[in-house]
């Protein structure tokens, strides 16, 4: 039966986003790096994030990588313990070279987070959600 999920992306340089990546606190497995891929470690629970590079990815998919400049084929969202674990990550990420495309805020009045893009323009976003503040349906 299914063991474990892994996420994989395309990316322009190995090294690059391996670099932005541990800026921003994220760790790696070691044992799965390769000369064109790599593994990103995400959460507690070490969900893994393979990075490949784009040949490496495409020759894997037999298909057409998305232009992350134009549009998106996913949205990669990370918990935070706090809305100031938000606001620091977000200078972490404009700090490492990354975008934040939300800004922190306030969402649904009971989540904060903000939006940021990757060096490959890939789309993620980090959230603290106070579920004591979820509506009642």
């Amino acid at each position: 039966m299914i063991k474990k999920v892994w996420l994989n992306l395309p990316v322009k340089n190995i090294e690059a986003s391996k670099k932005f990546f541990l800026e921003i606190g994220f760790s790696f497995n070691e044992q799965h790096d390769t000369a064109h891929s790599t593994c990103l470690l995400v959460g507690d629970a070490n969900f893994a994030v393979m990075l490949f590079e784009e040949t490496q990815f495409a020759s894997c998919i037999q298909n057409k990588i998305t232009d992350t400049q134009s549009s998106s084929e996913v949205l990669i969202s990370i918990d935070a313990e706090s809305r100031e674990e938000v606001n620091e990550f977000a200078k972490k990420v404009e700090a490492a070279g990354g975008t934040v495309f939300a800004k922190p805020a306030e969402n649904q009045g009971w989540m904060y987070g903000c939006g940021f893009a990757d060096l490959d323009g890939h789309r993620w976003n980090m959230l603290y959600m106070d579920f004591s503040k979820v509506p009642k349906q």
